[in-house]
């Protein structure tokens, strides 16, 4: 039985404190009033070497209207850029408030579909009767423990920001009374709307849960079985949970990423998310079973079983930039306003993130793990795995942040504390859901081909 080293557990713990202040501090700073927003707008103006805000602007606009049309023009147009100065600081300053929800809402989504990941990797690896894995299955049931917390929390931290991350929640924008109504949001009203997005969220994750649980109910069983039943049962509901997970998977990623954009959408979008969460899983998987077997552990899985998970970094790392680019090519060619404009945003404002992150993605894993032999190497493979980790978190990163904090972004306080926050989390409750089981599966019908394999 593997045992939750002391070390390990008090940096687990101090991550969580760490990352709790960070966002605690967060949160505070970033609650700025309309003055503050107002100078700090003035102070980048003169950084820039602006000529004055929009107020500037306005009011050389009503100068110049007063020539042509006297003294009432000047007064309108100077009303006028009244408003206008005061709704971009509104903006700004509402920008400014979205950020540390933000930073907190991707963190918290990046581990939770670390979790579901690796959950769809194991239930494909239990119906296709794959004769490799088995060794690395225990790791896999660990890693899958977070996903119930970790998809509450996000469900959790989307319900409490509102409209700082869902602007289709502002009552405003569905209300044909208000100012800020939004047609093209009431008309989806049907979808997006509050009831329905926590029912859809909840049902979701109970579904992924119980299947957790149960394969891993049956898991344990099969070890001091004396006949296969528990392994049928596992293989029946894995191939149910696979057809659940295939619609559901989609639906999330409309709901919890999106939707953050409720004028965008895109028909690949599910499969996207898919292969970045699937690629993460798997990379996370590599990762903790060279820790273990760092610690002594594992001994049963060798360089082969090692070769084939990154095979797996490799393979779902070309299909994320196949999907990728099969999603920016046909926008971009079809070149459609309000299609194109998702990809516009993300080239003026988050240029280096949105390159940086393809070449993150897979140019780096292709120079990595092409190579045969380069996937049996230990720190060759965590090397690649961390690059490949970072990449999707900048992934995430680059799908929440332009529709929430705009040209308001930065890797500062509140984003690496969330990371700080949630990766602590995520190691305290998959190492301690280690200790709970032995490492081998040891009734499993394809255990010996599995502690055997090689090329």
């Amino acid at each position: 039985m593997y045992t939750f080293s002391n070390k390990l557990k008090t940096f687990s713990i101090v991550l969580m404190v760490l990352g709790l202040l960070g966002v605690g501090y967060g949160f505070i700073t970033s609650h700025k009033s309309f003055e503050e927003v107002e100078h700090l707008l003035e102070v980048e103006e003169a950084h820039h070497g602006g000529h004055g805000d929009v107020a500037g602007h306005a009011t050389a606009t009503a100068g110049h209207a007063t020539d042509s049309h006297g003294e009432k023009a000047h007064g309108d147009a100077g009303h006028q850029g009244e408003d206008a100065h005061k709704e971009h600081v509104e903006h700004v300053m509402h920008q400014i408030h979205n950020r540390p929800w933000s930073a907190l809402y991707v963190a918290a989504f990046f581990f939770m579909m670390i979790a579901l990941g690796i959950l769809a990797f194991y239930a494909i690896q239990i119906a296709s009767q794959a004769g490799w894995s088995p060794v690395l299955f225990r790791v896999m049931e660990g890693m899958t423990a977070y996903l119930l917390p970790g998809a509450l929390i996000v469900l959790a931290i989307a319900i409490f920001a509102g409209d700082h991350l869902f602007v289709w929640m502002n009552p405003d924008m569905v209300n044909p009374e208000s100012e800020h109504f939004d047609k093209l949001v009431a008309g989806k009203s049907g979808w997006l709307n509050k009831t329905g997005f926590i029912i859809r969220g909840l049902i979701f994750i109970a579904g992924w849960s119980l299947y957790r649980h149960f394969s891993r109910k049956f898991s344990i069983a099969q070890d001091t079985a004396e006949d296969k039943s528990n392994f049928k049962k596992s293989f029946r509901i894995a191939a149910g949970f696979l057809v659940f997970f295939i619609y559901t998977e989609s639906m999330m990623s409309w709901d919890w990423i999106m939707s953050v954009d409720p004028h965008w959408f895109s028909t690949l979008f599910g499969w996207y998310v898919f292969a970045s969460m699937f690629v993460s899983g798997i990379t996370v998987l590599s990762l903790i079973t060279l820790y273990l077997k760092s610690k002594g552990q594992l001994e049963f899985v060798n360089e082969n079983h090692l070769h084939d998970v990154a095979k797996y970094m490799f393979a779902f790392s070309i299909f994320w930039t196949y999907l990728w680019f099969s999603q920016f090519m046909l926008i971009w060619y079809s070149n459609i306003p309000e299609e194109v404009t998702y990809f516009v945003t993300r080239f003026s404002d988050y240029k280096l993130p949105f390159l940086g992150m393809v070449v993150m993605n897979f140019v780096f894993p292709i120079l990595m793990l092409m190579n045969a032999d380069y996937k049996r190497i230990p720190w060759f493979v965590v090397m690649a795995g961390l690059v490949i980790l970072a990449g999707h978190y900048i992934d995430i990163f680059n799908m929440i942040m332009p529709a929430t904090v705009g040209d308001r972004w930065f890797i500062g306080i509140p984003e690496i504390s969330s990371i700080l926050l949630f990766a602590g989390l995520f190691i305290f409750i998959v190492f301690t859901a280690l200790t709970k089981a032995p490492l081998l599966v040891k009734g499993y019908p394809f255990r010996k081909e599995s502690e055997e394999f090689h090329y």
